[in-house]
């Protein structure tokens, strides 16, 4: 009967109580703690005192996230995904990783390079991605593949040029067939060189005068590995993928960290 005198304050009424339901529900699924772990190379590693002010992207990405997160950065400088795999570090990541957590995967750089001891072919780099992803996806992991971040390497006409071109390639199509999500950080970076040009970009990396860091004695001129800048810009390209593709994740970045990024 009061449905039929009041309809229009039931249906508001409902509607409020679903609004609260939705913000409870939400506000409980942020509480359960997850982990996220981090599973690359030099790009993203931790460094030592002894290599400032060279930085890996994993560093400033773990300030980024409320309590509800742990950071777990396995990444070690030099690996692929054959030695993070032979050397034992796979191990205890995959002996770990709990249902509703995240592996971060990211190599590349040294599995391409085949005067290295850690070159794997093409086809045992997708092979290994795809052993990361299933181990991830069969413990209810959430796996997120990203590509190798970019070298600065210029040509002649100031045009950024692609030095992961296959192994790249190989990282989207191994996410496209496993229907895992995607960070291109290959083409993100590559992107913000470009905008930056030649000159402004070696601020990113690990570039110092002789004389200037008592870790660098002699110098360094270093277009892989990142200053504090560069790996603070790529840990918010990564971030800002993450709003867009896990929006759910993305829910735990702390307020107010959470610059706009485009």
């Amino acid at each position: 009967m009061l449905n039929k005198l009041f309809p229009k304050k039931c249906l508001y009424q409902q509607i409020l109580i679903g609004i609260i339901f939705l913000v409870l529900t939400g506000f409980t699924q942020l509480q359960d703690p997850i982990t996220i772990y981090m599973i690359g190379d030099s790009t993203m590693s931790i460094k030592k005192k002894s290599a400032y002010p060279e930085t890996g992207w994993g560093m400033p990405f773990a300030i980024f996230w409320d309590q509800t997160v742990t950071v777990e950065n396995r990444a070690q400088n030099g690996r692929s995904t054959k030695t993070f795999i032979n050397e034992g570090l796979w191990k205890p990541v995959a002996a770990g990783m709990k249902k509703g957590d995240y592996l971060f995967i990211q190599f590349g750089h040294n599995d391409e390079v085949n005067t290295k001891t850690s070159y794997a072919t093409p086809d045992e780099f997708r092979n290994n991605l795809t052993l990361f992803v299933t181990a991830a996806k069969n413990k209810e992991v959430n796996p997120i593949l990203i590509t190798p971040v970019t070298r600065r390497n210029f040509d002649a006409t100031g045009k950024i040029v692609d030095t992961h071109v296959i192994y790249a390639q190989i990282v989207r199509d191994v996410a496209a067939k496993n229907n895992v999500p995607l960070i291109d950080l290959d083409s993100l970076s590559m992107q913000l060189l470009q905008k930056l040009g030649p000159d402004q970009s070696n601020l990113l990396f690990n570039h110092l005068l002789p004389g200037e860091n008592p870790n660098y004695p002699e110098g360094k001129e270093d277009n892989t590995h990142f200053s504090e800048l560069g790996a603070r810009k790529m840990a918010e390209l990564v971030l800002a993928r993450i709003r867009i593709i896990q929006p759910e994740l993305a829910a735990r970045i702390i307020k107010g960290k959470d610059l706009p990024i485009k």
